[in-house]
């Protein structure tokens, strides 16, 4: 295994030709980003269209401290832009048009089709003037739950066209979540498809929307117009049957499918001038209360740092194919999937299924098809594909691959170290009372600066988005993230300091898993943390308290489990679920979680107890920790 101290130098060859070649130059570059980011990111700035042109004095403008006034960052301000003209119309100028924007990939081998920049244009302006036909204007919200299809992306840059704010789910979340989220961002339309297969599962999505849509109903929202891609009837079915569109339940008036609306929609359609400021998208994160988050990005700032990461950690040229794994409902598929590698016009790859299916071999069968040059990944894909043999990779072609990512990458790195920061930002470790740590050391991750797409704001909740990343440390952002700086200067995130967990890549708060676990009428109280596991780097590690008349057995631990996947999604589902008859608690009633991570490692060092109200309680849950686990 390697070392801490192992260093993997660039292959010489391609780092000779890398946009940046040493790290004498990235060291150059990065300084001119801090000391000069109007000049900076003002050339960058250049090589996409302004409809209103910058102006160099209301270029970039943040407040960081809550001491001082409300909490803001502003770059360009009063510049105006259209990002699907950026990432479409200028492409097609600049000779583009015939250039393959996406190989689709089938979660079927038999299934695959190809965009050019020039077709992508027309559908997302068909589309766009169908949104519109529904009433969808300007700063209106679209959700969307979608599979990893063509359309997903045609209807993520139709709404940038006219300027609509959309807000994509991962086509995970249990219908309750996704309620949740349509009501928070207060959409009235919704697309979706009738369903998608993920290797030999059938997911039924459309059914899952229904349910989303009846529960916002209940709560006083409604869905006006849901929009259907009929997927499953034009896809190869694992189980060689075809699935009709006829299956598909649709409510009349409210429901159509994209098929019989689209194809007819003019293939022209003006873009809506965005301000620099104006909201692009939102995504939601689970929040440390257990209600979602609605992360707004703006327009100008997130699409020159897209496209800026997207050329420099992948090094991407102009005749290049990159792959990024990633689900568009995430924000590495929202910036790496989409918007990043169309802002360079570059040719990708989308892929609908998984890593297994056919077979174990299907990741390298497909960089070996599109002769991908960049493939990105997750950790989580690469621990699992580590389990199967040698030979799956040896059998395919992969001589075309030039740069290989894993949730980020750096010209020269350290083993698992984040290694040093991308142009603009300014990372700072605090200690707890918030003095900064120079040198070797370790303590909070914060950062004293804003860089270009960084987050403006929760939606409808400007007062939540001080509280909970700039209140700890006015005059810093707080990522919830710890982190220590080695002797050579090397950055390693090591974990959340709050309670959030990251199992298989979906980020999660504690408090959302507990929440659901005590709707459970023999759930008297819940504790959740985190314990590593091999294949999705972290686990979900319950602790439950039963009420008077609760039974804890095999029953109520299916009934537990069954509640989680059907209220968050499968994706959260615990691995372990320990019977807790008490709880470590201070004398103020506060839950120690520090102490529950321990014994769900089963790690008796647990450090000190005596702010505990009771501390034999350790002691039991020790002793009553499940063989399994």
């Amino acid at each position: 295994m390697p070392s801490e101290k192992s260093v993997y130098q660039p292959n010489p060859a391609l780092a000779k030709n890398a946009y940046i070649s040493s790290f004498a130059q990235y060291k150059e570059m990065y300084q001119k980003s801090i000391d000069n980011p109007e000049e900076f990111w003002g050339d960058i700035a250049k090589q996409f269209y302004w409809e209103t042109p910058i102006d160099i004095n209301r270029f970039f403008r943040y407040n960081f401290d809550v001491t001082k006034g409300p909490i803001f960052n502003k770059w360009l301000d009063g510049a105006t832009t259209n990002i699907s003209y950026n990432l479409l119309d200028r492409n097609i100028r600049n000779g583009h048009g015939d250039k393959v924007a996406f190989y689709w990939e089938g979660n079927h081998p038999d299934d695959y089709s190809r965009l050019t920049y020039r077709k992508l244009l027309e559908e997302v302006c068909r589309f766009a003037n169908v949104l519109k036909n529904r009433g969808v204007q300007k700063g209106d919200r679209v959700a969307m739950y979608m599979p990893m299809v063509l359309e997903a992306i045609i209807a993520i840059l139709a709404c940038t066209r006219i300027g609509a704010v959309h807000s994509l789910v991962f086509a995970g979340f249990s219908a309750d979540s996704f309620a949740e989220r349509i009501i928070d961002c207060e959409a009235r339309v919704l697309v979706t498809a009738d369903g998608a297969w993920r290797g030999e599962k059938l997911l039924k999505l459309k059914s899952i929307c229904d349910h989303a849509m009846q529960i916002c109903s209940q709560k006083g929202h409604n869905v006006e117009t849901c929009i259907v891609v009929s997927h499953l009837g034009r896809v190869t079915s694992p189980q060689g049957s075809q699935y009709r569109s006829n299956m598909t339940p649709m409510t009349e008036g409210r429901d159509i499918f994209w098929q019989d609306i689209v194809p007819e929609a003019s293939t022209s359609c003006y873009p809506e001038w965005m301000e620099a400021e104006d909201p692009l998208f939102m995504l939601y994160t689970s929040g440390s209360t257990g209600k979602p988050k609605g992360v707004l990005h703006t327009t100008a700032g997130y699409l020159l740092y897209a496209a800026t990461t997207f050329k420099y950690v992948f090094d991407y040229k102009p005749n290049d194919v990159y792959w990024c794994t990633a689900d568009i409902g995430w924000i590495t598929g929202h910036t790496y999937v989409v918007y990043g590698p169309l802002a360079n016009a570059a040719t990708s790859v989308l892929y609908e299924g998984i890593p297994f299916y056919p077979e174990n071999d299907r990741f390298w069968r497909i960089v070996d098809k599109y002769k991908v040059n960049q493939f990105y990944t997750a950790p989580t894909a690469i621990r699992a594909l580590m389990k199967h043999d040698d030979d799956l990779v040896k059998r395919h072609d992969l001589s075309s691959l030039k740069v290989l990512g894993s949730v980020g990458g750096a010209d020269q790195s350290r083993g698992m170290a984040v290694a040093f920061p991308f142009f603009g930002v300014q990372p700072v470790i605090l200690d707890e009372a918030g003095k900064e740590i120079k040198g070797e050391g370790e303590g909070y991750l914060v950062f004293s600066r804003p860089w270009p797409s960084l987050m403006r704001s929760l939606y409808n909740n400007h007062d939540r988005y001080e509280t909970t990343y700039f209140s700890k440390f006015p005059g810093y952002y707080c990522t919830g993230d710890g982190a220590r700086r080695d002797a050579d200067g090397y950055l390693w995130v090591t974990g959340r300091v709050d309670d959030m967990l990251n199992v298989s890549g979906h980020l999660m708060s504690t408090a959302e898993v507990e929440s659901v676990l005590t709707e459970h009428h023999s759930v008297a109280e819940a504790a959740v943390v985190s314990k590593p596991h091999p294949i999705k780097g972290e686990c979900l590690y319950c602790f439950i308290t039963t009420t008077d008349h609760g039974v804890f057995n095999d029953t109520l631990l299916k009934e537990l489990k069954q509640l989680v996947r059907e209220r968050i999604g499968p994706f959260a589902q615990p691995d372990v679920i320990q019977n807790a008859p008490a709880l470590p608690k201070t004398r103020s009633g506060k839950i120690m979680r520090r102490i529950l991570r321990k014994i769900a490692v089963n790690d008796r060092n647990v450090g000190d107890v005596s702010t505990l109200a009771d501390s034999a309680v350790v002691e039991q849950l020790f002793s009553t920790r499940p063989a399994h686990a």
